[in-house]
């Protein structure tokens, strides 16, 4: 295995780093998070303010009068527009509206009269977290980082709610040590100038679904342009995946249009009905001056490859290890062939495309309208009609759903239908976790009831933040292991400001059983040709998972041996192993193992870490 190192991964596309108050205190507590490689950046008294790691490449700062701003990560923003803002601040609020409005996806971190503002994104790809060290209050950008400097072991109740099918919100979006807390991606974090108090102030609301398709797709477009310009402008070579769908193919259309020379990079499918290499092929026609290259079918690595061997310091479970190697497997070959940065079209799906549930109102406000189009559903998705009368019918408020979820967490699967039109997929336990952890994982969803509000009052709009939320959860850790790998990647469409103008767009427009994404090919039309827009599928991988479930089950069965989860008391180890020699069990298929073994490769990760680094 691959030694661990705190320093892994530090060149662009990494950063990560701890915001300190400007107290005398405050120093000594800083050289908690002094690594070898690490930065520091200072208050104008010369106390540590950021210390972490990040490249020059990523990071602009200005000064004026008492007031000093940080952005860090991938935004076009000038030193002396920064200057500026800086110059106008009289109180950290104010840093909301630039906030909404700048390009790209970084950390905004503000010090103005012995306060500190930080602020990650509301896409949940960039986050916040905090804590109280030795009396100082110190924000950071990862958990694990906070967790380390007070010596805390994972909270068991917390690791049994990431056994959850699925876990859902907020309880994802929970720390896994419970003295560290998250910041809501909405919200920014400001500590006093006594260096202790600490409050939440919300910066980002969504935008109501109101806006017509044909105003929206001007907007969407110049926000697309935006999000590929502010990757490219620097011009050299930049790789992008193209899949042959419309959300790779735009990005890889966009890039064209750059200073950017673009290497586009295909995967073909191993299944013979997989038709990405063929769509690949028509966009290529289009983009004589991109560098095409097609992988080996044969060489993609399976889904579940190198569980045992990822040593990446993540700071909560992902089920993004299932596709790492899938994932990182590539990017040498495109940074062999100068690439400095690799766009993906991830993320196309949750905004281009959007949740089923807005029927769920629609069928309330336009019947008619949502009944037509309800029929085109349950064409689509085999929907039973009593179930689908049922999931309209079910107007239980959030915070009910989830209690009642609470008492069911071993009931079979829901109905797919239940799914799409209700507050999101019901969270299941399987027969491998044990009675103590489900007590754990129930007493946390009874908790969240009491007090939880949706992200937006419709039905469709909250699972559609949900699902970006949680995905962003699994690409922030990909974009850390790809950076480690050596070519960082990046994903326009879960930039804020691409969100939002998706976000905007009236449902009735947006989603239909009748056009597949017609918000993106609408935006696209003009910049994507009219043959490449026509496509309305998109590959699986399912071949890919069915076949790494058999010809990885060694790894699975040494997975389980010695098993953390189970040392704690959270599942059956013997359940899992007899799992693991069945692999093609009924129900494996769905992805129900995903969240156990990501929570395991997670503490094994964390064990070795502890044990190798100093």
């Amino acid at each position: 295995m691959t030694e661990l190192h705190e320093s892994a991964g530090t060149g662009p596309g990494d950063a990560h780093f701890a915001v300190l108050p400007d107290r005398e205190d405050a120093a000594a507590v800083a050289r908690s998070f002094a690594r070898p490689g690490s930065r520091t950046l200072a208050h104008a008294s010369g106390r540590p303010w950021l210390v972490g790691h990040w490249h020059d490449d990523e990071i602009v700062t200005a000064s004026a009068g008492s007031a000093t701003l940080a952005v860090i990560g991938c935004c076009p923003v000038e030193a002396a527009q920064l200057r500026r803002m800086a110059a106008r601040l009289r109180d950290l609020t104010e840093l909301d509206a630039p906030a909404r409005s700048l390009p790209g996806s970084f950390h905004l971190v503000a010090a103005l009269d012995g306060q500190v503002r930080v602020q990650g994104t509301a896409s949940g790809l960039r986050l916040v977290f905090h804590t109280e060290i030795d009396g100082v209050r110190v924000a950071a950008t990862r958990a694990d980082t906070l967790a380390a400097a007070l010596g805390l072991d994972p909270d068991p109740q917390e690791l049994a709610v990431r056994l959850l099918w699925p876990a859902p919100y907020p309880l994802f979006e929970n720390s896994l040590w419970r003295p560290v807390t998250a910041v809501p991606p909405q919200d920014a974090v400001i500590v006093a100038a006594d260096g202790r108090t600490v409050r939440h102030t919300r910066w980002w609301t969504p935008p109501e679904p109101v806006r017509p398709l044909a105003e929206a797709a001007p907007l969407i477009r110049t926000a697309l342009e935006e999000a590929v310009g502010a990757r490219t402008r620097q011009g050299g070579v930049v790789s992008c995946d193209l899949s042959g769908g419309l959300d790779s193919t735009s990005i890889c259309f966009l890039a064209d249009r750059s200073p950017a020379h673009v290497v586009a990079s295909t995967w073909p499918g191993r299944d013979p009905a997989d038709t990405d290499l063929q769509w690949a092929e028509r966009a290529i026609k289009h983009l004589p001056d991109v560098e095409h290259v097609v992988w080996d079918a044969d060489a993609s690595p399976l889904v579940y490859e190198d569980l045992l061997g990822i040593d990446d310091l993540l700071d909560e479970p992902t089920i993004g290890v299932m596709d790492r190697s899938r994932v990182l497997h590539h990017l040498p070959g495109l940074a062999a062939r100068g690439s400095r940065l690799h766009l993906t079209g991830i993320g196309g799906d949750h905004v281009a495309w959007c949740s089923d549930a807005y029927y769920h109102r629609l069928v309330r406000t336009r019947p008619l309208f949502a009944l037509r189009q309800l029929r085109g559903y349950r064409a689509l998705w085999q929907w039973p009609l009593g179930d689908t009368a049922r999931a309209l019918a079910d107007s239980r408020p959030y915070g009910k759903w989830l209690a009642d979820g609470a008492g069911r967490l071993r009931d079979p699967l829901p109905s797919s239908v239940a799914t799409s039109l209700g507050w999101g997929m019901a969270p299941r336990l399987f027969d491998w976790v044990t009675p103590e952890a489900e007590r754990m994982a129930r007493r946390a969803l009874l908790d969240a009831a009491a007090t939880a509000s949706p992200l937006h009052p419709d039905r469709g709009l909250h699972t559609d933040l949900e699902q970006i939320r949680s995905c962003t959860r699994v690409i922030r850790q990909w974009d850390r292991m790809a950076a480690r790998a050596g070519l960082p990647m990046a994903s326009p469409f879960f930039d804020d400001r691409v969100i939002e103008a998706f976000l905007a767009v009236r449902p009735s427009e947006r989603v239909t059983p009748w056009q597949y994404k017609p918000v993106l090919s609408a935006a696209m039309r003009g910049i994507v040709p009219e043959d490449c827009l026509r496509r309305a599928n998109k590959a699986t991988a399912a071949m890919d998972a069915a076949n790494g479930l058999r010809h990885h089950r060694g790894d699975l069965l040494a997975l389980w041996e010695g098993s953390r989860l189970e040392a704690l008391g959270l599942v059956d180890g013997d359940e899992l192993r007899r799992l693991a020699v069945r692999p093609t069990s009924p129900g494996l298929s769905d992805a129900i193992l995903y969240s156990t073994i990501a929570a395991e490769v997670w503490l094994r990760g964390l064990s070795h870490s502890r044990a190798r680094t100093p």
